[in-house]
C-alpha cells in the first residue's frame, strides 16, 4: 500500500483511476461498496462517481439489495462510451476487430496479402481500419485508439526496428496510421500481445505466469511474469523463435543459424508439406488433409509438434511457469500436433518442473494478438495515473 502526499490535482486524478477500474472489473457496485474496499471516504467516492456518470463511463443501473437500510443503487462500467480497433499484422495476413472498452468484439475484417513491401500493406491496413470505422456504433468518445501487433521487434517509443519475415527495417508504421487516422496508435510485438490477449480474456486468465507461444509464419513468445506482461530492458523480449536448437542448421532470415522457427513454424510445415506432396498447399489444405486422416500430412504434423516440444522443453525449463498456452495459426492443428508436443515435454522436460505445468491452446484462437493490442489501446485511454492506493 503506497501513500500519496503532494499535488492534490495528482491525487484525484489517480483516485479516479482507482474507482474506475474498480467499477469496471468488480460492478455493478455500490457507492459504497467502492468507500470500502478502495478505502476512499464516501464523500469522495460520491464526488468521482459523479465526474464518471458526468463522462458517461459509469452508469446507475438501480437499486441493489439492501442490508438493513436503504437499498443501496448499483454502479457499472459504460463500457459502450467508445472504441478500439486491434489489429493483429501477420506476414502474410491482417486480422483486424473493433470492440468496445471491455473487450467485446463488435466486427471483424479479415484480408490476405502476397507482396509484402510496406507501402502495398500499410494501405491494406488502412483499408482494414477504415472498413471497421464504417460499421463502429455511434458513441460518446467515437475511436479512443488503434493497437498493431506486429511480428518483429518493438522500441519503447512504439517504431518497429526489425520484422525479419516480412523484410523490413525501421518502419515508421506508428507515425504513418497517426496520421491518417489522428487517433493515438499503439505498436508492440504481436506475440506480446498475444500474451495479454490469453491474460485478459482468454486461457491464461487464471494464472500469474504464462508463457505464450505464437506459432505462425515465425514464432514469437510473450511472457506474463507474476501478473505482468515481461519485455526486458529495452521492449525486446520474446524473441525465442531465433533462439538455437540446430547448432548447424539452417540460416534465418535474421542472421542467425538453426533458429527453432525454422523448423517449428506454419513456414516449416509449408516448406516440408512441399517437399512430401511436390506442389504448393496452405495450412487449411493440410488440416483439411489431416481430418481425412491422410498418412504424410499426419506425419508433417507430427515432426512439427515434435520441434515445438523442443523449444517448449527449453522455455520450461528456462522460466518454470504454471501455464503454455499456443496460440496463433497452428493452434488449429491442436489434435494433430498437441500428442507430439507433449511427448517430448513427458521425455525432455525436468520433472520439478513439469509437475505443475500446464499445456494448453488459446481460447481466443487467432484473435489473442488483435484482442490484446486493442487491451493496450483501451488501457491507455482509461489510464488516469498509477492505480494505487490513496490516504487523503
Amino acid at each position: 500500500m503506497t501513500k500519496i502526499t503532494g499535488n492534490p490535482h495528482l491525487i484525484k486524478k489517480i483516485n479516479k483511476a482507482l474507482v474506475l477500474d474498480m467499477v469496471k472489473s468488480q460492478g455493478p457496485l455500490s457507492r459504497a461498496d467502492v468507500a470500502q474496499r478502495s478505502g476512499l471516504n464516501k464523500g469522495t467516492v460520491s464526488s468521482l462517481v459523479k465526474e464518471l456518470m458526468d463522462e458517461e463511463l459509469v452508469y446507475e443501473i438501480g437499486q441493489g439489495e439492501s442490508s438493513g437500510g436503504r437499498r443501496p443503487v448499483l454502479l457499472l462500467f459504460n463500457e459502450k462510451a467508445g472504441y478500439a480497433i486491434g489489429i493483429d499484422l501477420g506476414v502474410h495476413y491482417i486480422i483486424g476487430i473493433l470492440n468496445d472498452l471491455q473487450g467485446n468484439i463488435i466486427q471483424e475484417k479479415k484480408a490476405t496479402f502476397h507482396y509484402k513491401d510496406y507501402p502495398t500493406v500499410l494501405t491494406l491496413i488502412k483499408e482494414t481500419i477504415t472498413d471497421l470505422l464504417e460499421q463502429m456504433p455511434r458513441s460518446r468518445y467515437g475511436l479512443i485508439g488503434i493497437g498493431i501487433g506486429v511480428p518483429g521487434v518493438v522500441d519503447k517509443e512504439g517504431k518497429l526496428l526489425f520484422a525479419p519475415n516480412l523484410e523490413w527495417v525501421n518502419i515508421p508504421l506508428k507515425q504513418d496510421i497517426e496520421e491518417a487516422f489522428h487517433v493515438p496508435v499503439i505498436i508492440d510485438n504481436e506475440a506480446n500481445a498475444g500474451a495479454y490477449g490469453e491474460k485478459r480474456k482468454g486461457s491464461g486468465e487464471n494464472y500469474n505466469n504464462v508463457i505464450y507461444i505464437s506459432a505462425g509464419m515465425g514464432i514469437g513468445v510473450g511472457l506474463i511474469l507474476n501478473g505482468e506482461l515481461y519485455r526486458g530492458t529495452n521492449g525486446f523480449s520474446g524473441e525465442s523463435g531465433h533462439m538455437t536448437i540446430e547448432v548447424n542448421g539452417l540460416r534465418c532470415r535474421c542472421g542467425n543459424i538453426g533458429c527453432w522457427e525454422l523448423y517449428a513454424s506454419e513456414q516449416a510445415l509449408l516448406e516440408k508439406a512441399r517437399v512430401t506432396m511436390n506442389n504448393e498447399t496452405s495450412l487449411e489444405m493440410l488440416l483439411q488433409l489431416a481430418e481425412g486422416k491422410n498418412g504424410d500430412v499426419l506425419r508433417l504434423f507430427e515432426h512439427i509438434g515434435h520441434y515445438l516440444g523442443i523449444g517448449i522443453n527449453n522455455l520450461i525449463n528456462t522460466f518454470n511457469p504454471e501455464q503454455v498456452v499456443i496460440g496463433n495459426r497452428l493452434s488449429m492443428a491442436k489434435p494433430w500436433i498437441e500428442p507430439s508436443i507433449k511427448k517430448i515435454i513427458n521425455q525432455r522436460t525436468l520433472p520439478y518442473h513439469r509437475t505443475h505445468v500446464v499445456i494448453e491452446f488459446s481460447k481466443l484462437s487467432i484473435y489473442s494478438t488483435a484482442l490484446g493490442i486493442s487491451f493496450f489501446a483501451i488501457e491507455e485511454f482509461l489510464k488516469k495515473g498509477e492505480k494505487v492506493e490513496v490516504f487523503l
